[in-house]
């Protein structure tokens, strides 16, 4: 029986005297030249799978980057489907091994006219479309908290449930995997203490911003886009961690003001819009479901 096998990659950069070079890798299995992707692991995600099968493959550590696209293809009697985004490379050395024979570093036009694959190039093709250069924003609704009805003291103390302890590794792997670099926080316990292990990870502290609070935002949306795009400025790979009363409105006018049609903007608690921006402006947007 035909299975579908799923799996993730990258087209993976960096940018050299100014210019932007592709990882390409030779397979000598196949012969072939091709992106570098994986298998995903049991109950692993797309974006970690992809993120560590690089540095399985290349030996090069990254900060994961938008959603490129999906490809499938027919392997033997098999379909494999495999999702692929972008990574900016960030230190580590190749070595060779039985699944990596060599890796090549190349300008795109020539990493496209290398590659063996037409599903490759459509996926390098699909990396052209914008910068290369983008600053992710993580935008992370916090982890489930315990019952507001049954909770006694002032609601700024509210703690996550059991529920939302589980949901703060997933997320703190992901801050992981986007290089995450700066943290910010509604100053409410349970948004602090789910974006606190990913400012542990960064050796840095978790700075509260008032404004991101629902009892805040309320008369003060404009003002708050200000100040998410001041953090933007600031930093590569900044989290945000925000409530359900202001995700959706605040992603919303980002991506209008950006001419951008999202459709109907999700914000499940525990979950991540992965935001990216080229000069201050919103130019690609990730919803990322964590269980």
């Amino acid at each position: 029986m035909a299975r579908e096998i799923a799996a993730a990659g990258a087209v993976v950069w960096r940018r050299t005297a100014g210019d932007v070079e592709i990882a390409v890798v030779h397979r000598p299995r196949y012969d072939d030249w091709s992106l570098p992707k994986g298998k995903l692991e049991a109950g692993e995600s797309a974006r970690v799978a992809a993120w560590r099968e690089i540095q399985e493959e290349t030996g090069a550590r990254v900060a994961l980057g938008r959603y490129l696209r999906r490809t499938k293809y027919r392997v033997g009697p098999d379909r494999k489907v495999v999702d692929y985004f972008a990574a900016r490379y960030v230190d580590g050395a190749f070595a060779a091994s039985d699944e990596v024979s060599a890796l090549r570093w190349l300008p795109a036009p020539a990493a496209r006219t290398l590659l063996s694959y037409d599903h490759d190039r459509a996926v390098l093709d699909s990396f052209g479309e914008l910068p290369a250069d983008l600053t992710t924003l993580l935008l992370v609704r916090h982890a489930k908290a315990g019952s507001r009805a049954q909770w006694d003291d002032v609601d700024e103390l509210r703690p996550l449930s059991k529920n939302g302890q589980k949901q703060v590794p997933p997320v703190r792997r992901l801050g992981a995997v986007y290089g995450a670099d700066r943290v910010y926080a509604a100053p409410l316990v349970r948004c602090v203490h789910t974006v606190e292990p990913i400012a542990t990870d960064a050796e840095v502290e978790v700075a509260e911003e008032e404004l991101l609070a629902e009892n805040a935002y309320g008369g003060m949306e404009d003002a708050t886009v200000r100040r998410v795009l001041e953090i933007v400025e600031a930093s590569r790979v900044p989290v945000v961690c925000s409530q359900g009363g202001v995700i959706p409105d605040l992603v919303g006018r980002l991506a209008s003001a950006a001419g951008l049609d999202l459709g109907s903007v999700e914000s499940k608690k525990g979950s991540v819009w992965a935001l990216f921006f080229a000069d201050s402006r919103l130019v690609a947007a990730d919803y990322v479901r964590v269980p």
